[in-house]
C-alpha cells in the first residue's frame, strides 16, 4: 500500500463523521419504532375506529405508511434543498419534526393520531435524508466521495441494526419508577423519549460541527431527473440506472425478513439465531463499506458496483439451499460483503454523475431506490416462497444478474483525478 496506508481508510471529513454519527442516532431513534408500534398497537393502549381492519394489518400499515410518505416526499424535498443552496437548515428542520413527533406518540391514542405521525416523521425523514447525503457529497472531493459514503452508511447502518435490540430490552424491563414522579412511566414512553433524545442529539451533533459549503453550487431552475439518458450515449439515465442496482440490492438482503417462520423451520432453529443471521449481513455491511468505499476513491467506482451485484447472484441462491444455521450466517455474510460493493460505490458514483446543485434531488433516486427494494425483496419473498423455499432467493439472483448488465451498459464513469504516487 505505501503512501496509501491504513490510515488512510479511516481519514476522514469530520464534517462527514458528524453527520455519520448524526444519522446513526437518529437511525437508532428510527428503528427503535420498528419494533415498539406493533407491540403499541396491540397493547390496548391505541383505541378507536380500526378502519375494519385486524390490528396486525394495522400494525403493519403504521410501520409503511413512514416509507411511502418518505419516498413520496424524498425527490421534492431534495429539490427544494437544491433551490435553496443550502443543507443543513433541511437536516435540522427534518430532525426537529422528527423529535417532536416522536414524543407525540406518548399521547397517541387513536389510530388517526398515529397514523397522521407516521407521515409526518416519514416527510421529515425525507428532508433530512436527501440533504444530509447531498451534504456529504458536496463537502467530498471525487478522490474522498466513496470513502465519506461508506463512512456515513455504516454509522447509520449500526443505528439501525442496535435500536431494536435496545428496543426490546427497554420494552421487556417496563414499567419503570422515576424518582420524584408519582405514576410508573412504561417501555412504551420510555422508547419514545429516548427515540426523541436520539433525534435531539443528532440536531445537537449538525449544528455544532456542520456547515454548509463556502460557495455552494447554484441548482439549474429545472427537475434535473430523468429516466432516459439525455445524452442520448445510452438507453438509460446513469444515475436511474444506479438506482435500479440499489433497489435490486435492497431487495435481495431484505427477502430474509419476511421468511423467519419459514427459515426457523427449515433449519431447526430459534428466533435467536434467525436474529443473528439478520444481523450478520448488517454488521458486514457496516464493517466493509468504508474500506470498499476508500477503495473505489482510487481504483474506480463502476467495477465495484457491477462486481457487487454479481456476487449477489451465488450469495443469495445459497440462502434457498442451506441447511444449518452456521452456513446462513456465513451465506448472510458474504452477502453483505457483495452489498457493501453496491451501496457506497453506487451513491458515490451518483455523486460524481450529478449535475452541479442538484445532488439533493438526483441523489434522492438512490435513496428511494433502497427504502423501494427494501419493500420490493419483503413483498417478493412473501408471495413466491409457496412454490418452494428456494424460489424467492432464485428470483433475486436473477435480478441482481440483471441489475449488473444493466450497470455494464449504462454507467459510465466520468475521468478520476490524477493519484498520488505510492
Amino acid at each position: 500500500m505505501s503512501a496509501y496506508t491504513l490510515t488512510s481508510f479511516f481519514d476522514t471529513d469530520r464534517r462527514v463523521l458528524a453527520l455519520a454519527i448524526a444519522r446513526m442516532a437518529d437511525a437508532l431513534g428510527n428503528s427503535f419504532l420498528v419494533i415498539v408500534l406493533p407491540l403499541y398497537v396491540a397493547s390496548g393502549i391505541v383505541s378507536g375506529d380500526a378502519f375494519g381492519l385486524s390490528e396486525p394489518m394495522i400494525a403493519g400499515l403504521v410501520l409503511a405508511v413512514f416509507g411511502i410518505a418518505s419516498s413520496i416526499a424524498q425527490p421534492f424535498a431534495g429539490r427544494l434543498s437544491d433551490l435553496a443552496g443550502k443543507r443543513r437548515v433541511f437536516v435540522v428542520g427534518g430532525l426537529l419534526v422528527f423529535m417532536a413527533s416522536n414524543l407525540g406518540f406518548i399521547w397517541a391514542e387513536n389510530y388517526t393520531l398515529l397514523f397522521a405521525l407516521r407521515i409526518i416523521q416519514g416527510t421529515a425523514a425525507a428532508f433530512t435524508i436527501t440533504a444530509s447525503i447531498a451534504l456529504v457529497n458536496e463537502v467530498s472531493r471525487m478522490d474522498s466521495r466513496g470513502g465519506n459514503m461508506g463512512v456515513y452508511n455504516s454509522f447509520r447502518l449500526v443505528g439501525f441494526g442496535a435500536g431494536p435490540l435496545l428496543a426490546s430490552l427497554i420494552i421487556e424491563g417496563g414499567p419503570y419508577t422515576v424518582p420524584g414522579v408519582k405514576t410508573s412511566v412504561t417501555g412504551f414512553e420510555v422508547t419514545f423519549f429516548i427515540a426523541a433524545l436520539a433525534a435531539f442529539v443528532s440536531i445537537v451533533l449538525v449544528l455544532s460541527i456542520v456547515e454548509d459549503p463556502e460557495n455552494p453550487e447554484t441548482a439549474d431552475r429545472r427537475f434535473n431527473l430523468a429516466i432516459r439518458d439525455r445524452s442520448g450515449r445510452n438507453t438509460l439515465d446513469p444515475i436511474f440506472a444506479l438506482g435500479i442496482a440499489t433497489l435490486v440490492m435492497a431487495a435481495c438482503v431484505a427477502m430474509l425478513s419476511t421468511l423467519e417462520p419459514q427459515v426457523n423451520d427449515r433449519l431447526d432453529q430459534s428466533p435467536v439465531l434467525f436474529a443473528i443471521e439478520f444481523v450478520a449481513l448488517i454488521l458486514t455491511l457496516a464493517l466493509v463499506q468504508p474500506f470498499v468505499g476508500r477503495l473505489t476513491d482510487r481504483y474506480g467506482r463502476k467495477a465495484f458496483v457491477v462486481y457487487g451485484l454479481i456476487a449477489l447472484v451465488p450469495t443469495t441462491l445459497v440462502q434457498g439451499f442451506v441447511v444449518t444455521p452456521g452456513q446462513m450466517i456465513v451465506a448472510r455474510a458474504l452477502q453483505g460483503v457483495a452489498g457493501a460493493c453496491v451501496f457506497a460505490p453506487a451513491l458515490a458514483l451518483g455523486g460524481d454523475l450529478a449535475d452541479s446543485g442538484a445532488s439533493g434531488a438526483q441523489l434522492s433516486v438512490l435513496t428511494v431506490s433502497f427504502g423501494l427494494g427494501i419493500a420490493a425483496g419483503q413483498i417478493l419473498a412473501g408471495s413466491v416462497v409457496g412454490y418452494g423455499f428456494f424460489v424467492p432467493f432464485l428470483v433475486g439472483a436473477l435480478l441482481a444478474l440483471v441489475g449488473a448488465t444493466i450497470v455494464h451498459s449504462e454507467v459510465v464513469e466520468r475521468p478520476r483525478p490524477m493519484t498520488a504516487p505510492t
